[in-house]
């Protein structure tokens, strides 16, 4: 197939490993050793037989362009150590192609491994309508008043949180580190019966504030002032511009009132990490997403409950040419991947980099849509890293905290890169960055805000080669 020619490094297939166990258990199987009846499709599949511990083998297929995996043992992970072992010996050695097979098909492939690809080109290609099912006959009218119950549910919710936020500010933040968290969660638990989810998350954040260490009562006040702008947003959400009022939807954790805009696109994955909830319950991931010929910016998120990784896992430096449908709101970042129009290929230029000044401006531009964001998406470069605790001892290393810098080639500007807060990643990766670039340029992908610039991922010059730091 055309991705024989152009396959996936080692690395970026064990990126797609839902733990460290896996991504061992898989590199074993990565040689020939327990394989037979290999092979793939130009269509972008792989699938073989893997001998196990048992009397018949693991039947594993891959479909490269989601990717997707279906496998004959027994493991709950995705993808199981059988799909990683044979996606390693398909990056290593190839696999032969079915000779003279058209590209849409998987002429070739054995009868259990056809059936499960054909079962996923027929959902592919059925119309988005049929999928639907009854939602285009749902009573517009019975949604009308549903919709209006829940927002008078959240707003007398709102205005319940902005009693609480005012009993904090005229009690003072003082005694928030003796008063515990319970308080918090009973509010947020509140919202949750508002049906704000948004809101409680916000709350659940709030409260753990007060435990954060040294400066916590300026971020609980600032965190304070942006859950009022959201409360006083809600309650007037109805003059809002457009856009803006979509923002204030989301963000209270609302389902769009219509479809955003769907773009086409090659998507380069600029990078992907997984945060956890406050309380464990829940795992995030997060996948950075640019378009080649658009330079927009996509964010997909992915879900995963306790003990289970998120499904959707997309390795670093990949390219896949899909549509991606922007949801309205969120600056304009947030998108979900719809159809993939071929198998996921490596990149094989680094992304173009700004500078420093035009992150920072790009980040206050798209406050102006969505003035709780975070942080914005920011290809960076050519930068140099400037490691900090410069001044030894452990005021030396209290300072060094906070004083990575990323500078521009010329040493005019530079963004501040702290090691904790913030969401930024561990020391570990920073040093990493700074044996990268050995003093020299580099560039860089990160999450520019108001805490400074988190680095995720970082090219050396002349090289189409992605480093994942942390």
């Amino acid at each position: 197939m055309t991705e024989q020619g152009v396959r996936w490094t080692a690395e970026q297939v064990l990126a797609l490993a839902p733990d460290d166990a896996s991504r061992k258990a898989g590199a074993r199987l990565g040689g020939a050793g327990p394989w037979s009846q290999t092979g793939g499709s130009a269509s972008g599949a792989v699938w073989g037989l893997c001998k196990g511990s048992g009397s018949k083998p693991y039947r594993t297929v891959v479909d490269l362009s989601g990717p997707a995996y279906k496998c004959s043992c027994p493991s709950r992970k995705f993808p199981c150590k059988h799909a990683l072992g044979l996606l390693l010996l398909w990056a290593g050695e190839g696999l032969d192609t079915s000779a003279g097979a058209p590209a849409d098909s998987s002429a070739g492939a054995p009868d259990w491994a056809d059936e499960w690809l054909a079962e996923r080109a027929a959902k592919a290609a059925r119309p988005a309508a049929d999928r639907s099912g009854r939602a285009g006959t749902a009573d517009a009218e019975g949604a009308r008043k549903r919709a209006e119950r829940r927002a008078a549910r959240i707003g007398a919710g709102v205005i319940e949180l902005e009693q609480r936020l005012a009993d904090l500010v005229r009690g003072g933040l003082a005694g928030q580190e003796r008063a515990g968290y319970a308080a918090w969660e009973e509010t947020a638990a509140r919202m949750v019966d508002a049906q704000a989810p948004g809101l409680a998350a916000r709350v659940r954040e709030l409260g753990t504030i007060p435990s954060c260490g040294t400066g916590w009562p300026a971020r609980m006040l600032e965190e304070a002032a942006l859950l009022h702008l959201l409360d006083r947003a809600w309650l007037g959400v109805s003059a809002l511009p457009e856009p803006l009022a979509a923002t204030v939807r989301s963000r209270l954790g609302l389902q769009p009132r219509t479809d955003g805009e769907a773009v086409r696109d090659r998507w380069l994955v600029l990078a992907q990490y997984d945060t956890a909830s406050p309380d464990g319950r829940l795992t995030t991931r997060r996948i950075w997403l640019r378009g080649l010929a658009s330079g927009r910016p996509a964010l997909v998120l992915d879900f995963g409950p306790p003990g289970r990784p998120p499904g959707l896992a997309l390795p670093v430096g990949l390219v896949l040419e899909a549509e991606a449908r922007f949801r309205p709101g969120s600056a304009g970042l947030r998108a979900d991947l719809g159809e993939r129009f071929a198998p996921a290929a490596p990149c094989r230029t680094a992304p173009t980099g700004v500078s420093t000044g035009e992150a920072l401006q790009a980040y206050g531009t798209a406050l102006r849509e969505d003035p709780w964001l975070e942080s914005w998406p920011v290809v960076l470069g050519p930068v140099v890293p400037i490691p900090g605790g410069q001044q030894g001892g452990r005021q030396g290393e209290q300072q060094g905290t906070a004083a990575w810098q990323l500078a521009d080639a010329e040493g005019t500007s530079a963004l501040p890169v702290p090691l904790t807060g913030g969401g930024s990643r561990p020391a570990t990766g920073l040093w990493q960055l700074a044996a990268l670039s050995g003093g020299g340029p580099l560039t860089v992908f990160g999450e520019c805000g108001h805490h400074g610039f988190t680095p995720l991922t970082a090219w050396q010059p002349d090289s189409s080669e992605p480093v994942v730091l942390g």
